[in-house]
């Protein structure tokens, strides 16, 4: 699942160890391999053996007087080849009776090599040095192996609870304090958890930042990969890491495992990357956050933002999968997730020099072609040009949906629904909610409210729907057209009204259309 050892080792940087107060006491001056001042120190050892460097495991710092070295520059020279070829992490040289200047061979070979050597104009006891440095490991090592255990067990519990993806993310960002990202093998983002603000940077720059090699920025971007039974299919990274290398990654590597356990029990009902497409679509939906604070979010997974032209529709009674299925076999650009049962929100990425509405026909035909005898039906709002815009085009697409209720569905929709399309039932949609509307309703159709006449409510709303034709409303209900008469003449008792007048069977029906919109 990730490459990292089980226990990294705790380390600190040689340019940590010289800048220890006990260090500087000592007055380090770096007179070779400057630029490699960033090695990971492992260790600290005491040496003056000339050959020393064959005991090494690499990644030491070696502390050295050099009194057996003195006078001998071949000795010099083949010291620090020794240490550069056992991977020292530096020489730290004190000067005194064996060197009182820096040696100029040592230095030369040290640059050659990329060899930190370090020289201490004030030497002092060496073994106050190692005792602190390995204190400090140690304690760093028994801090990071502490916190993997506190990961590991909150984690644990969380998906012992069920508890979605996002709550695991946010139980790792509170541990890491940085944004913390799970992408696919395509660097697509699925999901993230953190800081909104240092969030949004991250993803503000994400397609530069997953272009290069590794997909991250440094070494304070630790990553884990996700994946198990030989196939890796993301990863998880920590970026901008501040705290110990060593705790991160650890931290990373009890996060990936969680990660990729909670996704094999099968906790979520949704893949995590229609996970991700939901919570966006969901935020431009409720308008609970700015749309150009998602525009980040958007370009992070994968949706082409720049001179696009979006389309926001929501679609019943067709399967998410179908949905994605069909964008990919048209080569569309695209979001879409299902939001309740039976109604999936889409959002279109086109370009802006094709025909947006001849492409969203082209879709919707196709969808419903796919979908087989399943009444789909694709409801849509007008192209937007800027995405500030997509939110009221989703709300507005949803609105049409809502419209499109099941007595509507027998009538012949067009293969795209649009707000036109909705007339009269469209209208009380949208005002369902207003108090005098819902009162006008409840005083229309008093007399049939009553859970007891639920059939005659049944009867009154087919006939209203089409059009008062009682034959047709007698097949649809299996009756006699008798049978029929004495269920309209029982409603216009019980209502107070002649249903052969226009206008009175209008009020009824507008009732019904809001009584019907508010159950909804």
């Amino acid at each position: 699942m990730t490459t990292a050892p089980e226990h990294p080792e705790p380390v600190l940087s040689v340019r940590q160890v010289l800048a220890l107060e006990r260090v500087l006491a000592g007055e380090p001056e770096v007179v070779a391999g400057a630029a490699q001042l960033d090695r990971p120190v492992r260790w600290v050892h005491v040496a003056e053996a000339a050959d020393v460097g064959v005991m090494l495991s690499g990644g030491e710092m070696v502390l050295t007087t050099g009194v057996l070295l003195a006078g001998d520059e071949d000795k010099q020279a083949e010291y620090i080849q020794s240490m550069d070829r056992a991977e020292a992490a530096a020489v730290v040289l004190g000067l005194g009776r064996a060197f009182p200047a820096p040696p100029d061979t040592m230095r030369r070979v040290a640059e050659r090599c990329g060899l930190p050597l370090v020289v201490l104009h004030r030497p002092f006891p060496f073994a106050e040095l190692t005792e602190e440095v390995q204190c400090r490991l140690v304690r760093r090592k028994f801090a990071a192996v502490s916190l993997s255990e506190t990961v590991r067990t909150a984690l644990t519990a969380l998906i012992t609870a069920g508890a979605p993806l996002q709550s695991l993310l946010d139980e790792v960002a509170s541990h890491s304090a940085c944004p913390v990202v799970v992408t696919n093998l395509a660097h697509r983002v699925l999901a993230t958890a953190g800081e909104r603000p240092a969030v949004d940077d991250v993803l503000r720059d994400w397609e530069r930042i997953a272009r290069q090699a590794g997909g991250g920025e440094g070494d304070d971007w630790i990553r884990a990969e996700l994946g198990g039974r030989g196939e890796r299919w993301g990863q998880i990274v920590l970026c901008g890491y501040r705290g110990d290398t060593a705790a991160g990654r650890l931290l990373a590597d009890r996060a990936a495992e969680a990660l990729v356990l909670h996704r094999m029990l099968g906790g979520a009902a949704h893949s995590w990357e229609e996970q991700s497409a939901l919570g966006l679509l969901t935020d431009l939906v409720s308008g609970a956050v700015p749309a150009r604070q998602l525009l980040p979010r958007a370009r992070a997974a994968g949706l082409p933002v720049n001179r696009r032209t979006f389309v926001p529709l929501v679609v019943r009674d067709a399967e998410p999968a179908g949905v994605d299925r069909v964008l990919r076999m048209l080569g569309l650009a695209g979001l879409a997730a299902e939001v309740a049962d039976g109604v999936t929100a889409t959002l279109l990425s086109l370009p802006r020099d094709q025909d947006a509405d001849a492409l969203t026909a082209h879709f919707a035909t196709r969808l419903r072609t796919e979908s087989g005898p399943a009444r789909t039906v694709v409801a849509a709002a007008g192209p937007r040009t800027a995405w500030d815009e997509v939110p009221a085009g989703l709300r507005e697409a949803q609105h049409v949906a809502d419209a499109v209720t099941d007595s509507a569905a027998a009538l012949d929709l067009p293969a795209v629904v649009r707000l036109r399309d909705v007339h009269l039932r469209g209208l009380v949609r949208l005002l369902r909610d207003d108090p005098q509307v819902q009162s006008f309703a409840e005083r229309e159709l008093d007399g049939l409210l009553c859970g007891a006449d639920q059939d005659l409510l049944n009867v009154l709303r087919t006939y209203l729907a089409t059009g008062r034709n009682k034959s047709r409303t007698a097949q649809l209900h299996h009756v006699s057209r008798p049978a029929l008469y004495r269920r309209l003449e029982a409603i216009q008792a019980r209502l107070g009204v002649d249903l052969d007048d226009f206008e009175q069977a209008a009020s009824v029906h507008i009732a019904l259309l809001a009584h019907d919109a508010q159950q909804r």
